[in-house]
């Protein structure tokens, strides 16, 4: 007896729905094999006899892509391969801004220093300067640290200042000073108060009055006064210590450091005073007499 064959039946709505998820599941699946291999083309190489600018362009493409390192590679064998090209000199300056993106500083300075000395007419020398202040000025340390680097980004920042005062590389440079000298004045101040906890009053001192004399424009300048009328009146120096005060008194007199230094000369809380000629009389008579 012949075994019924089974009936063909029209598929059911949740059958077509399966199918149709599943049609789409495998077009994205395709659509990302495709965009990944595309993702995978291996990267450009270096050879030799390269077009200067088909050089100079890939390492451009690399360095917008983040690809600092090979972009500086690309750079580099723009100046081997055409040195005497009009992108060769280009190619110098971008590779060191490469090397300045991927924080090797060192590096950059080299190849910017060359520059400097084989090409101080270039029209790019202004930002050629800047960025070689660039490198110092990324590496300042912590004030408990060695400064060298700070005061070398405070010269290099001078120098921008100095030979291109009207571009905007001298603009943002003076906003950076400001920022170096007072790192430096903090590391004095941090001296300064080290000499001083162990009483070495003569040493703090010296330090103290450097910050006032060398970086007056910084923040630690009411803190070295106030530091240096105490060390004068550890000295037994009373006249000197009434000076600085004044001296605090006068330039910094809403100052938080004022404050301490009249109440240690006074034993007084000048906050407390009635009325602002009582709250400034006794240091203000210093002054009088002293200056």
């Amino acid at each position: 007896m012949a075994r019924p064959r089974p009936q063909r039946t029209s598929p059911s709505p949740a059958d077509r729905r399966r199918t149709g998820r599943r049609r789409v599941l495998a077009t994205a699946a395709l659509v990302l094999a495709v965009a990944l291999a595309g993702c995978s083309e291996r990267p450009p190489e270096l050879k030799p006899d390269r077009p200067a600018e088909e050089l100079y362009n890939t390492g451009m493409d690399l360095l917008t892509s983040g690809d600092r390192i090979r972009a500086a590679q690309f750079f580099d064998e723009v100046e081997r391969q055409h040195p005497y090209s009009v992108w060769a000199n280009k190619a110098v300056i971008m590779a060191a801004y490469s090397r300045y993106q991927m924080g090797s500083y060192d590096d950059a300075v080299i190849g910017l220093d060359r520059f400097i000395r084989l090409h101080p007419g270039s029209p790019d020398i202004a930002y050629v300067y800047y960025l070689r202040a660039l490198c110092y000025y990324e590496r300042i340390a912590d004030i408990q640290r060695d400064q060298g680097i700070t005061r070398r980004a405070t010269e290099a920042l001078q120098e921008v200042m100095r030979r291109f005062p009207d571009t905007k590389f001298a603009q943002d440079a003076k906003l950076k000073l400001d920022l170096t000298r007072d790192q430096l004045a903090g590391q004095e101040m941090a001296v300064g108060r080290w000499y001083q906890g162990r009483g070495e009053y003569a040493a703090a001192i010296n330090r103290f009055k450097k910050v006032v004399d060398d970086y007056q424009t910084t923040s630690h300048v009411p803190e070295a006064l106030h530091r240096m009328t105490e060390c004068f009146l550890a000295l037994g120096l009373v006249q000197e210590a009434i000076a600085t005060a004044a001296v605090l008194g006068h330039n910094f007199p809403g100052s938080e450091w004022y404050i301490d230094s009249y109440a240690l000369m006074t034993g007084e809380d000048p906050r407390k005073a009635e009325g602002e000629p009582q709250r400034r009389s006794w240091l203000g008579r210093a002054w009088n007499s002293v200056f």
